[in-house]
């Protein structure tokens, strides 16, 4: 099925009104759950929902251009804006006319806060955390938080960084990313209560702090709100109603989203109705394909993850029957493709055999097709569910 040409976009302006840089619209909701298909537009062009979006951290998916990444079809691109502020500094991307035109790339992209970093300097990965009962890390990067914003301390040289929602949201003008994160904190899952709420109240302050900061300077750009309180549904509820309130242009959700998967899906389904239908929302960090399949049902319209990069790096590929792990010794004499319903160029081009013999050799080669292969598959996986929900079959 073509879902390009079963999607009639009604005219949401008249001839005489110019169309936003920015606007969202709902094409279908399915019949059977809280999923939709939809179209983000956005002044790089249009993001198709359900969607994937895929990390470039330092302005590039690993071991892949942004040409290849552009032919892939990845609609929506997210870079980290504190590595950025690092290497090689806003000052630079902005001399080359932003980080569109830097790193060469025609499609649309969203930056974060830094707010992250908040977390992950202090606290260690997401699987640390949940590991460590909670306790910070001993050279913790993080020299002081306060209501004023965050001081860490660079990874490259040691320098003394004061990231505020001002200064946040002023490294993402000079950016120019399309869509782009208000200033927050994501505290631990193992937080106490009380501490929990302190930071929600806190992170809202800030959020609204960088929301004033943005409006002073829209730039065509877009800036979603991220909705916190952990899994807590009355914290999660009280995030929710005080930022739809707000003139923000979407919604993510961000924050500690629970021990398991399980946890997770819970948080989601308290959380999904409670949020504004006629603007987009974004599920953060998450793309694993358990995960996504739950979170489409219940109306999420993007999710970005590092996570088929970083399978791809491991020798984990996708496929139609399931994932493959190319290292194993059986797959030394496989000369076929990794999934014969696939139209990739690796899938058209190298045998498996190939793969396994690139990534035995540690050859960087190996870790790009891999990287290709994986990133076409969450492009098609995903305009399988468009085409699903459009149907009404989920």
């Amino acid at each position: 099925m073509n879902i390009e040409k079963q999607t009639i976009i009604p005219p949401i302006a008249s001839q005489d009104s110019p169309l936003p840089y920015f606007y969202y619209e709902v094409i279908h909701t399915s019949k059977k759950s809280r999923a939709r298909v939809g179209r983000i537009h956005t002044p790089h062009g249009i993001i198709d929902t359900p969607n994937f979006v895929g990390v470039g951290t330092n302005a590039t998916l690993k071991s892949l251009d942004s040409v290849m990444v552009d032919n892939l079809g990845l609609q929506l691109m997210f870079c980290n804006t504190y590595h950025l502020m690092l290497q090689p500094g806003t000052a630079v991307i902005q001399a080359a006319g932003g980080l569109h035109k830097f790193m060469n790339r025609s499609m649309p992209i969203i930056t974060d806060s830094g707010g992250f970093q908040v977390f992950s300097l202090a606290y260690g990965t997401v699987k640390d955390e949940l590991k460590s009962s909670g306790k910070k890390i001993g050279n913790s990067a993080v020299l002081k938080i306060n209501e004023d914003g965050v001081l860490f301390r660079s990874y490259r040289d040691g320098s003394p960084i004061l990231l505020t929602p001002e200064t946040s949201i002023a490294a993402q003008k000079a950016l120019g990313a399309d869509i782009i994160i208000p200033f927050d904190e994501l505290p631990p899952y193992h937080i106490d209560p009380y501490k929990l709420e302190a930071s929600l109240h806190r992170t809202h302050r800030w959020e609204k702090r960088s929301l004033d900061a943005h409006i002073q300077n829209k730039n065509n750009q877009a800036m979603y709100a991220v909705i916190h309180g952990g899994i807590d549904p009355q914290l999660r509820s009280l995030s929710a109603s005080y930022l739809s309130k707000l003139p923000f242009d979407g919604f993510a959700i961000g924050g500690s989203l629970g021990k398991t998967k399980e946890q997770m899906i819970a948080m989601l389904t308290s959380l999904m109705p409670q949020l504004p239908v006629d603007k987009p929302n974004h599920l953060l960090g998450i793309g694993d394909l358990y995960s996504i399949e739950a979170s489409v049902k219940l109306g999420i319209d993007t999710f970005d993850s590092s996570h088929p990069t970083r399978c791809a790096r491991h020798g984990l590929v996708f496929s139609s029957k399931g994932s493959v792990k190319i290292g194993n010794t059986m797959h030394k004499l496989n000369f076929g493709p990794i999934d014969e319903k696939c139209t990739c160029m690796v899938c058209q081009n190298y045998t498996v055999a190939y793969l396994h013999h690139l990534l035995k050799a540690k050859e960087m080669t190996g870790y790009t097709l891999a990287s290709i292969h994986n990133i076409h598959f969450m492009v098609q996986l995903m305009a399988a569910y468009r085409t699903a929900i459009l149907n009404d079959d989920i």
